[in-house]
């Protein structure tokens, strides 16, 4: 500012107020002013005015376990257009599954004073959060719950999902299903092993240790697991997937085979309609996920005092084809 007003030929209250929409400028001195901003390329820094006038900095923070997976790429999407109609830009980062680089994405946000906290939790511990939301940022965790804070929370039906998905392959002949599952120390992994053993049981095709893999998974262990699984004495002839990652290896895995397991993927993933043959998924959308814990966010922003909420997105069924082969 004291490179503009020196430039303009004006003092420093001229500034602040010709870049603060003030009156009492002239004209003539305003434009000054500005052709002088824009020939140094000044910018105003929103936040330290907002902190000043003890208002919003304009910002939410969004913690995801990996911008580049698709599914968080729609949550993202949500959460920006939502923030955008409310005046707020977004600032988001990836954990990757790592609880330090979850507390440290976290707290460096709110270092950055975010008007509220989106946090897709790596971990079990948040009471490092406490302090921030005793000061007021509004904090709500999704696809996941926080371990040890009592937050909104925003989920899908996991274990209803794996149940219809096995509940569907029984209803197709297949009574040796098994189950490709993330780390069982994360939530969601864990919900959806909940509800294929309980699907197991409601079709009762029993329940068996030996159809149950949980990872983390990549490409060559998938393999492997799949190779175990179909050289059983009794092998497995239906699968369902975890999650999109671990249907994306499967389906490389079985490239070029020609005896494939009925397969159902739980989240959906793009072109999954159009392989050969198409992929059937338990859909949920990423796009209603990220809206509805960004509509909590605000509603605690706008003065919602009320107890914490605990939201449950529906999941379904689409079958395409993978799913639909008899055994």
């Amino acid at each position: 500012m004291n490179d503009v007003a020196r430039l303009a030929g004006v003092s420093i209250k001229t500034v602040s107020r010709v870049v603060n929409d003030e009156p009492g400028v002239h004209p003539s001195t305003a434009e000054r002013v500005l052709a002088a901003i824009d020939q140094l390329g000044f910018r105003r820094n929103l936040s330290a005015r907002n902190l000043r006038r003890g208002s919003s900095t304009g910002t939410i923070g969004l913690v995801l376990e990996d911008v580049g997976n698709p599914f968080y790429s729609g949550v993202t999407r949500a959460v920006e257009e939502i923030a955008r109609l409310r005046g707020r830009q977004v600032i988001s980062g990836s954990s990757d599954e790592d609880p330090g680089r979850e507390r440290e994405l976290a707290l460096e946000f709110c270092s950055r004073r975010v008007d509220g906290l989106l946090i897709v939790p790596a971990g079990l511990q948040h009471s490092y959060l406490v302090p921030e939301m005793r000061a007021g940022t509004p904090v709500v965790f999704l696809d996941r719950p926080a371990g040890d804070v009592v937050a909104d929370t925003v989920l899908v039906d996991n274990i209803g999902g794996t149940v219809e998905a096995v509940t569907h392959l029984a209803a197709h002949g297949h009574r040796r299903i098994a189950f490709l599952g993330d780390a069982p120390d994360i939530f969601t992994a864990n919900e959806r092993l909940r509800g294929y053993r309980e699907g197991c049981v409601r079709a009762g095709i029993g329940y068996h240790e030996e159809l149950v893999a949980m990872g983390p998974h990549d490409e060559s262990s998938v393999a492997t697991t799949l190779q175990r699984l179909q050289s059983m004495r009794e092998p497995a002839t239906a699968v369902v997937a975890g999650n999109n990652r671990i249907t994306v290896h499967i389906l490389r895995a079985l490239a070029g085979s020609a005896e494939r397991p009925a397969l159902v993927g739980f989240d959906d993933f793009e072109l999954a309609d159009l392989l050969s043959p198409p992929v059937t998924v338990i859909a949920h959308d990423a796009s209603a996920l990220g809206k509805a814990a960004t509509d909590l966010l605000f509603a605690r922003l706008d003065g919602d005092n009320s107890p914490p909420r605990r939201v449950v997105l529906p999941v379904r069924l689409v079958p395409r084809g993978s799913g639909e082969v008899h055994a």
